[in-house]
């Protein structure tokens, strides 16, 4: 009877136990996301949307400048093809940033969350308004550009230009000065800094501009976020491949 009590005993235990010892991992697992373990599904999907806009944004600038070649004067628009391959690769590229920004938030350390979310908020500010932006430019046509050259056109002044000066060289800007405040650790990371912060005041300066009525010195912001800013997207990915997630 003793012999029988304790097979069943022990055949009970060894039914519970696979349950208990699931629990048991799954909560190890959680403490060891709080701890700031390495999550590689995070990880890595943030260090290839960080390429990605690297890639993108690379061949933003490459039309970019041919496009500028293209044109006889600093004063004429950006033509065609140039012109509608920039447009779309800024509305694909904008929101990817924001992205980027998000999986910069859930490996930053606790202490330091409040900037980086404050640099995701104000990239996704920046991708709301320039997406829109060059959406509305593209899908309207050059008929609206040519009866409205005020509202639609990149040439100053014009509402379309204002708006995407106030998103790529404020609010991207104050992203990456957020932004640079969470990377301080390692070498790479102390780059990263010292990278977002030269990109956020060119493109800071950009707005002098709009004070002084020429478009030449708003250029300087183009060269923060246009050749600085995939920079900083690129070394963000190969961050990617050390980080942990808080």
């Amino acid at each position: 009877m003793g012999e029988k009590l304790l097979i069943k005993t022990l055949e009970i235990d060894k039914s519970i136990r696979p349950h208990n010892q699931s629990q048991i991992d799954r909560i190890q697992s959680s403490d060891a996301l709080k701890n700031g373990e390495f999550n590689t599904g995070q990880t890595t999907f943030g260090k290839y949307v960080s390429w990605l806009v690297f890639i993108l944004g690379l061949t933003y600038a490459l039309i970019t400048i041919g496009g500028i070649l293209s044109i006889a004067s600093p004063a004429e628009q950006i033509g065609q093809p140039y012109f509608l391959l920039m447009e779309l690769l800024i509305i694909l590229i904008a929101p990817l940033m924001g992205v980027t920004m998000i999986s910069v938030h859930f490996t930053t350390d606790p202490d330091y969350k409040i900037f980086s979310l404050a640099a995701t908020c104000c990239m996704f500010v920046m991708a709301t308004i320039t997406s829109s932006v060059h959406f509305v430019v593209l899908s309207t046509g050059s008929q609206l550009t040519a009866h409205y050259p005020f509202f639609f056109t990149f040439q100053w002044p014009s509402i379309v230009y204002a708006l995407d000066i106030l998103a790529w060289d404020w609010f991207y800007a104050l992203s990456m000065f957020f932004a640079a405040t969470v990377f301080r650790k390692t070498r790479l990371e102390i780059s990263i800094r010292i990278t977002m912060i030269t990109s956020g005041v060119l493109s800071l300066t950009g707005l002098l501009g709009i004070p002084f009525e020429n478009m030449q010195l708003r250029n300087i912001g183009i060269v923060g976020y246009g050749l600085i800013g995939p920079l900083v997207f690129l070394l963000i990915g190969i961050s990617m491949k050390n980080k942990r997630v808080f």
